[in-house]
């Protein structure tokens, strides 16, 4: 898992398919969230990772905490991955493994200041029953965990993905102008954006979604020659 490019808050298949054609690898899906609006209905998301094909490449992003609730809704939505922002226990994670084994786990760290400490602790707790670990913004005016638009401090990432042998995403307020000194100063596997890349509306925007790939994607390419 190595320069990984996903997408979140997918509104519909026009934008699944913009998304797609710029580059990303993969789709993100918010459900069952406590602070933001979800940007579509669990069956029409359904339908849409159906009818593109897309299961392996799409992301349940969800704020769930038991590991029956979050198995039950990947399977109706037909995703291949499950992305955890929740506070879920090192229990479930566990359970949530055991049943699902072919369910890819990414485990979401909140960063909320300078110190490394809390998601540290969280990502030992963790490491052993998650694929990959995806570190993210908090907002403390709306108390959200991710979709934020916040950048935090890229130390501490940096910190997390030198103490883990599994794979780490890199999020939080990124966007085509800032991704390229994100991957440098991190050295991910993979980044996300979701506000970043879209306009007033909440739409994704097709200049930035695109000009977002290709900046990722180039700037994966000068880590692997550095």
């Amino acid at each position: 898992m190595r320069g990984v490019v996903q997408v979140a808050g997918i509104r519909d298949e026009a934008e699944a398919r913009l998304c797609l054609a710029a580059g990303a690898d993969l789709l993100g899906f918010p459900f069952r969230l406590p602070v933001h609006r979800e940007d579509l209905g669990e069956d029409a998301a359904a339908r849409l990772i159906r009818a593109l094909g897309i299961g392996g490449r799409s992301v349940l992003i969800t704020y769930l905490e038991e590991a029956a609730a979050i198995s039950a809704l990947a399977d109706a939505l037909g995703t291949g991955w499950a992305q955890l922002h929740g506070r879920i226990a090192p229990g479930e994670l566990e359970a949530l493994r055991r049943a699902r084994p072919g369910l890819r786990l990414i485990r979401s760290l909140v960063i909320r200041g300078d110190d490394p400490a809390e998601p540290l602790a969280e990502l030992r707790a963790c490491e052993p029953w998650v694929d990959a670990f995806l570190t993210d913004s908090h907002d403390p005016a709306s108390g959200a965990d991710g979709a934020t638009g916040r950048v935090h401090d890229w130390t501490v990432s940096r910190r997390l993905r030198e103490a883990t042998r599994r794979p780490l995403l890199l999020a939080g307020g990124l966007h085509a102008g800032n991704v390229a000194a994100a991957i440098r100063a991190v050295r991910p596997a993979g980044v996300d954006a979701h506000t970043g890349l879209e306009d007033a509306s909440g739409a994704k925007n097709p200049a930035l979604v695109q000009t977002f790939a290709a900046a990722a994607r180039a700037a994966f390419r000068e880590e692997e020659i550095a």
